[in-house]
C-alpha cells in the first residue's frame, strides 16, 4: 500500500464505553479521529481518520469495537433476481 493510500481518511464507526463516553471520544480526537456523529446514550460514534492511524483508535482504553464504514449497492428494485 502507498503512504498516500495508507493516510487516506477513513469512516469508522465506534461502540465505547458510555460511562466515559466524553472522555474516550476526546482520547480518540487526539489520536486522530474526526468526529462526525455521537450518540453518547449507546455508547457510539462515527467519524474518520487516516487509514494509519486505526490501530491508534483501537488502542484507546475505552474502545470496545471499531469498524470501517461499507458501502453496499443494491441493484435495482425493477431488475432481475440475482
Amino acid at each position: 500500500m502507498s503512504e498516500s493510500s495508507a493516510s487516506a481518511p477513513v469512516g469508522v464507526v465506534l461502540a465505547v464505553d458510555p460511562d466515559r463516553f466524553a472522555e474516550i471520544v476526546d482520547a480518540l480526537r487526539r489520536a486522530g479521529l474526526t468526529v462526525t456523529g455521537e450518540q453518547p446514550v449507546v455508547g457510539t460514534l462515527s467519524g474518520t481518520a487516516p487509514e494509519n492511524r486505526i490501530a491508534d483508535l483501537q488502542a484507546v482504553d475505552g474502545v470496545e469495537a471499531l469498524d470501517r464504514e461499507r458501502t453496499v449497492q443494491l441493484p435495482p428494485p425493477d431488475s432481475p433476481a440475482q
